[in-house]
């Protein structure tokens, strides 16, 4: 029990500032290069989906209290990157059709479930489109290696938490394959600094 209250408190503090050394490292560079917005957008989505999955089915509030946490900063850095990319005038179309899409997630029970069962498929993609930035640019210098090294130890934790409470299948594939997919984009953000550095 000590070790489940660990977790999730350890898993809320780092959510709590899992994007601020990402966010800080876009303002402090005046750029957002090597960021890629279509990863924030489909990260956003994942969130959204999964914080509501969760309210749907009433799970304990500890074991997602961090999502509407992460929500916001994902918002800010959105907001941050599509000011230093140019594009803040698509703020207003992008924040219209996530309060729309989250609304319609709860009309019924089976879009629920099916959202979520996409969630995992959604979260996969941020992470696929955050490495083609990387991959396209090959440049990490504005890439929180940090932000990408707490969102691996948040989702250990996750895992941890949702075998003791949930047990939720759909919850840890999902979990699973985003740790598995954050470890990759780590190693390559490593991967682009050390092969910059070397230049």
């Amino acid at each position: 029990m000590l070790l489940l209250m660990f977790a999730n408190a350890s898993s809320l503090l780092v959510c709590s500032v899992l994007k601020l050394p990402q966010i800080i490292t876009v303002i402090s560079a005046k750029t957002a290069r090597g960021l890629s917005v279509r990863s924030l957008l489909l990260e956003l989505i994942g969130f959204l989906i999964f914080l509501t999955y969760q309210t749907y089915y009433e799970y304990p509030l500890t074991t997602y209290l961090e999502y509407p946490v992460l929500i916001v900063q994902d918002v800010i850095l959105l907001m941050c990157i599509l000011f230093y990319n140019g594009n803040i005038g698509t703020a207003l179309p992008y924040t219209i059709l996530f309060i729309i899409g989250w609304r319609l997630l709860t009309i019924h029970k089976l879009i629920i479930d099916l959202a979520m069962s996409l969630s995992t498929c959604i979260s996969a993609l941020s992470k696929y489109a955050q490495l083609q930035s990387l991959w396209k640019t090959h440049d990490s210098d504005q890439v929180s290696a940090l932000t990408w090294s707490l969102a691996i130890y948040t989702v250990c934790t996750r895992i941890f938490t949702t075998l003791v409470t949930t047990a939720d299948t759909a919850v840890l594939i999902r979990y699973a394959v985003i740790g598995v997919l954050n470890v990759w984009v780590l190693i390559t953000v490593m991967y682009y600094r050390k092969t910059g550095k070397q230049k």
